[in-house]
């Protein structure tokens, strides 16, 4: 595994040097000279930089928390935008000099990370109770071979967003009632749906693939193609997908804020384009629907979290273990929910009235009790063109779905080989 993520590492090598050119000095915490990092520190203290590849508005929310908490520590937190942070990373996680202290990213980039040995176990430098608070879903997230590697800090997951002036009467508890409904009210012919989602989309299939007790990929990297149960939860998709347009992104979320889907499976990434459509708009948990085999839907989730370089791990123990207790307050978590629409990974930021009220944070809390959270050992990032060219082939082709599933199948093992 070292020796692939070396070779990635010199691919990327050119493409990441000329990224960073001109912007170095804009992206450290201090200067490369002795004299200039003794200046930041008579100024600021001790400097904590944390690298991100996020909303600069959410990070903002968590620095304003974070460095407000650690005033009388005088530890002064920074988080720097970096476009292309896996890379970046892969080019100074190791460098004390240029490299960040922390990161925080979202969680199925860890594996890569650890294996590249850059990181430290966040258990080097904190006690387990820091992060003991933290939803399970979320801690597991950032969990590698048995490790505890993140500091969770929110997350995301797939919901059931409905028009609340289109959709008639109660939302179904059940996917066969779901479908009864959506038989009834798609009108294809007019251009009209019940319910739209992007059927051919690995991620949102997943909440039928892991509610089936199938998988896309396993912990020790075998891939779930031919699983029974995967192909019973693709084929089972199959039928949802004949009654909601082509599943593209842009025709379903259009359909959706034009009025011409009277629901859609999202997630808080297309909040933003149903409040400018004037939606009236009402959320369901997806762990609110059950399937026929008893088990509620589980989508996949993708967690942001904190990790920390193993530099500073050792260089700055005490400060970041500072920093990562004052992440971990609960008043982080509402900071984020009230300021940023952010569901907090902090189980005790769900007491605060304003995020126990907001409808969307809420379906997001209870929905992380069936997610699951994507796959973070680095053959994940080789699984996802096989899965989705397997729903195609099902769901846009027609094609035999063993056939196609051993196909695939195939394809993964060989990418999963070429990595090692």
């Amino acid at each position: 595994m070292r020796r692939k993520i070396a070779m990635i590492l010199c691919a990327t090598m050119v493409t990441t040097l000329f990224a960073g050119c001109g912007s170095g000095t804009e992206n450290t915490v201090a200067t490369s000279t002795e004299e200039g990092k003794e200046e930041t520190s008579a100024n600021e203290g001790e400097v904590v930089s944390i690298w991100h590849d996020g909303d600069e508005a959410i990070m903002k929310v968590i620095e304003d928390q974070v460095n407000e908490e650690l005033s009388d520590d005088n530890i002064t937190v920074k988080f720097e935008k970096k476009s292309g942070l896996t890379d970046q990373i892969k080019l100074y996680g190791n460098d004390a000099e240029s490299g960040p202290d922390m990161y925080m990213y979202a969680h199925d980039s860890l594996g890569t990370f650890v294996e590249m040995g850059v990181l430290s176990p966040i258990t080097d430098v904190v006690d387990e109770s820091v992060y003991a608070d933290m939803l399970p879903m979320t801690q597991e997230a950032g969990n590698y071979k048995g490790e505890q590697y993140l500091l969770p800090v929110y997350f995301e997951t797939l919901l059931f967003m409905y028009n609340k002036d289109l959709w008639e009467g109660e939302v179904p508890s059940t996917t066969e009632d779901l479908y009864a409904y959506m038989q009834e009210h798609t009108d294809a012919d007019a251009g009209t749906y019940a319910v739209v989602n992007q059927h051919s989309t690995a991620y949102n299939v997943s909440p039928f693939i892991n509610g089936f007790g199938g998988y896309i990929i396993d912990e020790d990297a075998n891939p779930g193609l031919t699983d029974e149960k995967t192909k019973e939860a693709i084929e089972y998709n199959k039928k949802f997908a004949e009654l909601q347009a082509d599943g593209d992104y842009n025709t379903v979320t259009t359909l959706f804020n034009e009025g011409k889907a009277a629901a859609i499976v999202g997630g808080p990434w297309l909040i933003s384009g149903i409040k400018d459509a004037g939606i009236n708009l009402g959320i369901k948990s997806l762990s609110d629907f059950t399937l026929p085999n008893g088990n509620s839907l589980a989508p996949y989730s993708g967690i942001q979290g904190v990790g920390v370089m193993k530099h500073a791990a050792e260089e700055k123990k005490d400060a970041v273990a500072k920093v990562l207790t004052a992440i971990s307050d609960p008043e982080v978590g509402i900071a984020l929910a009230k300021e940023a629409s952010c569901a907090p990974a902090n189980q005790k930021a769900y007491e605060d009235e304003a995020v126990k009220s907001d409808e969307m944070i809420a379906a997001m809390e209870r929905t992380a009790e069936t997610a699951e959270p994507m796959p973070n050992i680095p053959e994940m990032s080789v699984m996802w063109g096989p899965a989705e060219s397997l729903l195609a082939a099902v769901n846009k082709s027609g094609d035999d779905l063993d056939a196609a599933a051993e196909q695939y199948q195939k394809e993964a093992e060989a990418a999963i080989t070429d990595m090692q």
